[in-house]
This record gives C-alpha cells, structure tokens and sequence, in this order.
C-alpha cells in the first residue's frame, strides 16, 4: 500500500479484528496514522483494584495497546521490547482514559514511543516509554489464530 495513513488504518483495522484480550477491555482504536496512535478505554468496575482505583496493570495494558498500534502502523510485525511506566494520578470506574502513542525513533528493526494516558478531564495520568523490535512479516499477511 503506498498511502501511508492507509496503511496504518488498514493495519489498525486487522490487528482489532484478531486482538482478542484488548476487545475484551473494551478499547477502541480511535485515532491511527504512521507513528501515531489513540486508543480509549473506561474504567469498569471489574478493573479496580483492592483500594477502589484503577489496577496499575489496566492503565499499562491501554498505554502499552496504543504503543502497540503506533509502531505497527508501517505494517511491518512490531512487538516490544521493553516498556516503563510512571502511574502519576490514580483513576476511578467511570474514568474514560485516552492514549495517546507517538513515535520519537524507528530504525530499521528498533524503535522507541512515549505514551501519555489522560483522563476525560485532560489530567495526565500515567507516562509510558516502550521501545520495539521489528520482525520480517507483514501485519497486513499474519496469519489468523
């Protein structure tokens, strides 16, 4: 494909579809371009942790699917290979979180995207860095599961 931002919606669009656990969460890819990606997710009830706030784990997995579909976005199978998280301000069910992932350098094989996750109020709530590995397979010919 030699549009670009086609591309990366046609990729958003095959990952979605096989993406099992990230339908579950009830995510949405809402933005996609090369590089680039926005994804959403409210807090549910069934995502809180013993203290009534958002589990750590649920705001890194939202954080760590935009990471995901912005480095797959030149359709080229990205996994991570590493990723931190700083939590700077707990969320609460009903909390509509948003992720935003922007690429900040790609190489052949490597690459590294920062992440900011903020609530519906604009409140930064989590900071992720991950940085990627490219493998030689399309994401647009993966097979099926």
């Amino acid at each position: 494909m030699s549009d670009p931002q086609a591309l990366a919606e046609a990729v958003a669009k095959a990952m979605y579809s096989r993406d099992t656990a990230v339908i579950a969460l009830g995510m949405t890819v809402t933005k996609m371009a090369p590089g680039f990606a926005q994804v959403r997710m409210r807090v549910r009830n069934d995502m809180l942790n013993g203290h009534a706030i958002c589990h750590g784990g649920m705001v890194f997995t939202l954080a760590d699917t935009a990471f995901a579909y912005a480095c797959n976005a030149q359709g080229k199978v990205t996994v991570a290979a590493g990723a931190s998280v700083e939590f700077l301000l707990a969320s609460r069910e009903g909390d509509e979180l948003t992720a935003e992932a922007r690429e900040v350098m790609r190489s052949k094989r490597n690459g590294v995207y920062d992440v900011g996750v903020h609530n519906q109020r604009g409140e930064l709530v989590a900071l992720f860095r991950g940085r990627s590995h490219q493998l030689n397979e399309d994401v647009l010919e993966s097979p099926s599961p």
